[in-house]
């Protein structure tokens, strides 16, 4: 599938790497039946450039678990990088050693799509995790923890991309043109990939194709299922859909959502009947508000819940991730609001009037 690299000003670019003496409070692995580890047992902090990103920055080591058996053992090597208690791990590395060497570069470029902010400190925590099959238990290392300030980098996302007879009526150019289609992005590199597609009209048909044309492959299907080749896939009901498929199982699901503000920097404050309601400009494909807005903070939230999906800013630097922190207004005043999730990283603006 084709990549989408991503640009980002490297203001941050010139940072030394060093590996500084402070500590932030080493975690030591105590359990005989998880992969103890043996070599930085957590506790230091790291500051990485971009001009070092060939060399070395850590060689993590451990102690082989337990399982009763012999088995030949898959490690992952995990990062939290949100506090959901590795809810939302994302991988570092996967091995079959007992050791990995990690370069400067490698563990930037994982933080950075992990979503951890670049130019400031940020305490990482990260586990082992040794997996043998499905019908055993995996072992997990007791948390260790580093504090990375990584640099901007270039990122390359794969994507696939949502093809369908919606396009012109919807501002996508053409119907039916790979070209022309919005794409959805694996922020991982696993086969599992997102994105925001609108549909003006209710049933409207589409399919996804792995590049930007039909010739390397289509999937369709229905019922939350896919199939190469399959046949088009229908939306019912206009609106603008948060799209997610996993090609490791050919499924998909469809999610309509609208789009508002919440939050003591909003006149609707944090617990609103309904958020203050943002409006689509499809010429832009952007959701947009004007509003006065107090000192304070909000988030973005779809269809007035928070069980669907929301955005804030951990690193406070315009792009969005989901559940992320709350967004500071710092002055009081008349603002446009700009949400933009037809791009990564999904992004904002705050426009003074």
């Amino acid at each position: 599938m084709k990549k989408l690299i991503l640009s980002t000003i490297a203001i941050f670019g010139l940072l030394i790497f060093t590996s500084c003496e402070d500590s932030v409070g080493p975690n030591v692995n105590t359990n005989e039946d998880s992969p103890a580890l043996t070599s930085h047992q957590g506790g230091e902090s790291f500051v990485l450039r971009e001009e070092n990103a060939d060399e070395n920055l850590m060689t993590l080591k451990w102690e082989e678990p337990d399982f009763g058996f012999a088995a030949a053992i898959t490690y992952f090597i995990e990062i939290d990088p949100d506090g959901s208690d590795f809810e939302n791990a994302a991988t570092l590395v996967e091995t079959n050693r007992d050791s990995v060497t990690l370069t400067v570069g490698e563990v930037n470029t994982r933080l950075i799509a992990a979503g951890v902010p670049s130019g400031v400190e940020s305490e990482v925590n990260m586990r082992i995790r040794a997996h043998v099959n499905d019908d055993v238990e995996d072992r997990i290392s007791e948390t260790f923890m580093f504090a990375f300030t990584p640099y901007t980098v270039v990122i390359e996302f794969p994507e696939i991309y949502v093809p369908g007879g919606y396009q012109s009526s919807s501002g996508y150019t053409a119907d039916w043109s790979p070209a022309d289609a919005p794409p959805l992005t694996s922020f991982e590199d696993n086969d599992q990939y997102e994105g925001y597609v609108y549909f003006a009209n209710g049933g409207a048909e589409y399919k996804f194709t792995a590049e930007r044309n039909w010739n390397d492959g289509d999937w369709g299907g229905s019922d939350g299922s896919l199939d190469p080749g399959g046949s088009n896939l229908v939306i019912n009901e206009a609106g603008y859909y948060k799209i997610d498929v996993d090609l490791n199982n050919l499924t998909f699901t469809t999610l309509k959502t609208d789009w508002g503000m919440i939050g003591a920097a909003t006149p609707v404050g944090w617990e609103p009947e309904q958020d203050l309601q943002m409006t689509y400009n499809q010429a832009e494909k952007v959701w947009t508000v004007t509003t006065d807005l107090t000192a304070g903070e909000f988030k973005f939230r779809a269809n007035n819940t928070w069980d669907d999906i929301d955005y804030g800013d951990d690193g406070g630097n315009g792009t969005l991730e989901q559940g992320g922190a709350n967004i500071s207004v710092d002055e009081a005043g008349n603002y446009t609001v700009i949400l933009d999730l037809s791009t990564v990283p999904y992004s904002y603006s705050l426009e003074v009037n």
